[in-house]
């Protein structure tokens, strides 16, 4: 019979020992991936439901009718309206979609408490479909929502939408971001994120949030074709843009949209190679007396950068600027031939509607 050296048995013994504690410990210390998911989603909610709001508003409908003699009556009408809002700061203002209060003859607001309070409007932007109301703060003690940054947001990221709809009051619903960048043809500007999160008539204006309570976008819910034709596509106005329309109109009382004094033209794989230009996107105009003419720049240069944002589309260039605020600044690198060139311009206010 052979013999082992105490150390060697010493050894065998540690090792059955540590295995059995381990093999009688790892059940109670497995990760619970479905109980981390859950308590992310809950911990976010209760992040944010006290800066979401309920907005009732009233509004009058006019229809024509026509009596037996053939004259026409206008019938005034009395209807009722419902969305939600997010607290912005602890002023009491308030962004909501434009949509959900035009023409609303009276409105109020209830906060997560059941507080119902008068509210009065601020300023709208019609393009962006925003608005922003405000309640009276004194006396109470709110909490404004946080906002992340929705350049960094990602496709295929866990969201959430807070709202209202049908009446059912601080509703949640829990989606992907299934797109970003999108263009449904139902306002002048449109960069929706694109969700499945479910979002219903009254969820208008609440918040879409990321998994770390950060809003992300305001969602509407104005119907269009794609909804009517699929099931799960809910649109949202994303955050960095909300955050630029509704400063701006806390500021001023309305959204003065930033330009760069000059227009683009997007280029096809053979333009590029005619013109030399390696960028799909180059200056096409520079209106006299605007910061893009006052440092000399011309048409023919292409786009490369916008503020380390690299352009591979007009919409890349809209995106960064209408993020910002007039008088702000964006920093550009141009191309033209193996020359590059940077630039700091003074965003301006633009002299017109945007389309």
């Amino acid at each position: 019979m052979s013999r082992h050296s105490p150390t060697v048995i010493w050894a065998l013994l540690v090792a059955l020992l540590f295995t059995g504690i381990g093999l009688w410990v790892s059940p109670f210390m497995r990760t619970n991936t479905a109980r981390d998911y859950s308590e992310s989603i809950a911990q976010a909610v209760e992040q944010v439901m006290p800066s979401v709001v309920v907005i009732r508003t009233e509004k009058i409908n006019y229809s024509l009718r026509r009596d037996f003699f053939g004259m026409t009556y206008r019938i005034p009408e009395q209807l009722a309206g419902q969305g939600s809002g997010v607290i912005v700061d602890e002023l009491g203002h308030i962004v909501t979609s434009w949509h959900v209060i035009e023409g609303a003859r009276t409105g109020e607001v209830v906060l997560d408490d059941g507080t119902k309070l008068p509210v009065a409007l601020v300023g709208y932007c019609e393009a962006t479909d925003l608005a922003v109301l405000r309640i009276q703060s004194e006396g109470l003690l709110l909490r404004p929502a946080q906002f992340g940054n929705s350049d960094q947001l990602r496709v295929g990221e866990v969201v959430i939408a807070i709202g209202s709809p049908f009446s059912l009051q601080s509703s949640v619903t829990v989606g992907h971001v299934s797109q970003k960048g999108r263009q449904v043809q139902i306002l002048p500007y449109e960069d929706f994120i694109q969700t499945d999160a479910a979002i219903n008539e009254g969820n208008s204006g609440g918040p879409l949030i990321d998994v770390e309570g950060r809003v992300v976008g305001i969602n509407t819910a104005k119907k269009t074709d794609d909804q009517e034709r699929g099931v799960g596509i809910a649109f949202a106005v994303p955050a960095n843009l909300v955050e630029a329309v509704v400063n701006s109109i806390i500021e001023t009382g309305q959204h003065s949209w930033p330009w760069l004094g000059m227009s683009f033209s997007v280029l096809n794989v053979q333009m590029q190679e005619a013109l030399k230009v390696d960028t799909p996107v180059i200056i096409g105009q520079v209106w006299n007396h605007t910061s893009a003419s006052r440092v000399g720049l011309q048409p023919g240069w292409g786009v490369v950068k916008i503020d380390n944002v690299l352009i591979h589309s007009l919409r890349d260039i809209e995106r960064v600027v209408y993020s910002k605020r007039v008088g702000e600044r964006v920093t550009l690198i141009l191309q033209m031939g193996q020359q590059q060139r940077r630039v700091e311009l003074e965003l301006e206010a633009f002299p017109g509607m945007v389309k």
